[in-house]
């Protein structure tokens, strides 16, 4: 299996890429004597993508578990070598979820299962990078 992407310089600092599923993002980055950016930084979208491919992992473990009453929220923060070329060399990931009477066995196995067995972008992320996780559990 393979995936294709596009993309297109549109100016300036500014790239459209197409996506398999057919929609599009923006990327650029911090332009001097330019205050707006139109879209997304490419290093920083690794760390959603991470989150992203983790989250989707979890969400299917955890609905085959029953477990579907809850919020999750997904902060990746990488840490760039002082060098270039600059990358990301440590990585963490804190995963929180929200809701009543939530479940720490079947929650930590989803997170678990993902972050060791399933997840395809967090096996990339350790070719390059230490990747530490944690989960945070708030009952209300």
């Amino acid at each position: 299996m393979s995936h294709k992407t596009t993309t297109h310089w549109k100016g300036g600092m500014l790239f459209e890429s197409d996506n398999p599923s057919g929609k599009t993002v923006l990327m650029d980055t911090v332009v001097n004597g330019q205050s707006e950016r139109f879209g997304l930084s490419p290093k920083a979208m690794m760390l959603s993508s991470l989150a992203g491919c983790s989250g989707v992992d979890i969400v299917e473990i955890l609905e085959k578990m029953k477990v579907v009453d809850y919020k999750l929220s997904i902060d990746a923060e990488g840490f760039l070598t002082d060098e270039h070329p600059r990358y990301y060399h440590k990585v963490h990931v804190d995963y929180h979820f929200y809701g009543k009477d939530l479940n720490p066995k079947k929650i930590n196995k989803s997170v678990t299962l993902s972050v060791e067995k399933y997840c395809g972008v967090m096996e990339m992320f350790r070719q390059f990078a230490t990747v530490t996780t944690e989960i945070h559990i708030h009952n209300s």
